[in-house]
């Protein structure tokens, strides 16, 4: 019979939490659904799952599953078991010993239920099982929320590019002044990379997989348990039907896809944030002026900056991000033999630690473009400050053909110089039958800027 205090020899020792976000302001705020806490929750319900998909396929009694279900609070499978009653100081503590957090969870569900219904509570199973399962839950969860803070961005990004669609600014090419563009255009920019991460994550949310194969990966228990391969594999289906997951082809435990999936799909996203921050940032130095936040963050020693602070934070997991993405694909590429020895522990907390960073970069983007806002006097200023040499691209090719690129070469250099490009310009007899006033405006040479900006906006969906 087991113990009624499976994990008391294991003690939470009176500490402070590890980890409140003081070094991860990005994610304050936006890690509740991966904290230790929801990964317990999802670890029981993945549990309280399996006896589920028990007795929805006829294996076990209903009324014992029943039993389990009131024992651990499960509250249908959107919530799992929230009022489980298990300490997750404990169960780690616990953990040590086997290396991963279900064997101690086992046998603490067993003591949390009614005797009677204990031969269910992990049937067949193994850890890895459960614990993939558990990640997959909370994996969806979070990002799910990931993916609606992008579609919120999407959003706002088109708003700000319709409204700013035909708004005139310098475009740079290796930090310096290049060709006309406009501002429109690059929010639709932001907007492309973010709607494709958006549509990565969603498909790749989609196609999260409980995990049902037992000890060697061959369903063996559970064709013992059910009788036939036919009827281990219906159980597959409705334990994933139960858990809110999709049902697996085959089993995964040493084939990672869909974490390295999921993480390529959450780098995705947050690159597709870091560049509008890494942008807005740029663009809202006190000499250039051009964008600002709409609430800029202070500064503990000098009160008249307005700090670009969301860009920051943004920017912070930006950086971070690859690297966790990196270390899932690593402990992909070395999962070994049927179930993995290390590879997939180091797993845990790279996924964990890249949906938190995740959240709380797309929550925080979400914010910036919604109040984001263009000073069209900088913008204006900073396009005329070459004197018209934004245009020197336009000029080669249209006076090039006229006089030679020597000497078009010879006009740009004097108008660098300090000469005024109009009059340059004007005093060719060669030029004598151009527009010029219609040569040297700005708004001539964007392009298909509008037209581009216009596709990326039909596309919102």
């Amino acid at each position: 019979m087991p113990s009624e205090s499976p994990v008391a020899e294991y003690p939470a020792a009176a500490r402070e939490p590890l980890d409140e976000g003081l070094l991860s302001p990005v994610s304050v705020g936006h890690d509740g659904d991966v904290t230790d806490a929801a990964v317990l929750r999802a670890l029981v319900s993945a549990e309280v799952a399996l006896a589920r998909a028990y007795a929805r396929t006829g294996h076990a009694p209903r009324e014992t599953v029943a039993q389990i279900d009131r024992a651990l609070d499960w509250r249908g499978t959107e919530e799992g078991c929230v009022g489980h009653g298990l300490d997750v100081a404990g169960i780690a503590g616990a953990a040590v010993a086997g290396g991963n957090p279900v064997i101690p969870l086992v046998g603490a569900l067993k003591a949390a239920v009614p005797e009677g219904s204990r031969l269910w509570v992990h049937r067949g199973a193994t850890s890895q099982d459960i614990l993939d399962t558990a990640l997959m839950r909370v994996a969806a969860s979070a990002s799910a929320r990931v993916a609606s803070a992008l579609r919120e961005t999407e959003r706002s990004l088109a708003g700000f590019a319709g409204a700013h669609r035909d708004t005139l600014a310098v475009a740079r090419t290796l930090t310096q002044h290049a060709v006309p563009t406009t501002v429109g255009l690059r929010a639709a920019g932001w907007l492309g990379g973010v709607r494709r991460a958006r549509r990565r994550l969603d498909a790749a949310r989609a196609a999260l997989p409980a995990q049902l194969a037992g000890a060697g990966g061959t369903l063996a228990s559970f064709v013992e348990i059910t009788g036939s391969p036919a009827a281990a594999l219906e159980l597959t289906a409705a334990f994933a039907a139960e858990a809110g997951l999709a049902v697996p082809d085959a089993p995964w435990h040493t084939h990672r896809w869909p974490v390295t999936e999921l993480g390529d799909a959450l780098v995705q996203a947050v690159d597709a944030v870091g560049k509008i921050a890494a942008d807005v940032a740029t663009l809202s130095r006190t000499e250039v002026g051009e964008l600002a936040e709409g609430a800029g963050g202070g500064s503990s020693a000098m009160p008249q900056k307005q700090n670009p602070a969301a860009s920051v934070l943004i920017r912070s997991a930006a950086i971070r991000a690859p690297q966790l993405g990196a270390t899932l694909h690593v402990a992909s590429a070395l999962a070994v033999d049927e179930r993995p020895d290390g590879a997939w522990h180091a797993e845990w907390p790279a996924l964990r630690e890249l949906l938190r960073t995740a959240r709380g970069a797309t929550a925080h983007a979400a914010a910036l473009v919604a109040g984001l806002r263009v000073d069209d006097a900088s913008v204006a200023r900073n396009l005329a400050t070459t004197r018209g040499l934004v245009l020197a691209e336009r000029l080669s090719l249209v006076l090039g053909p006229l006089i030679g690129e020597q000497r078009v070469a010879e006009i740009v250099s004097a108008v660098a110089r300090g000469d005024d490009l109009g009059d340059r310009v004007r005093r060719l007899p060669e030029a004598a039958a151009l527009d010029i006033d219609g040569l040297l405006d700005a708004a001539g040479y964007t392009g298909a800027a509008a037209s581009l900006t216009d596709h990326l906006l039909e596309e919102q969906s």
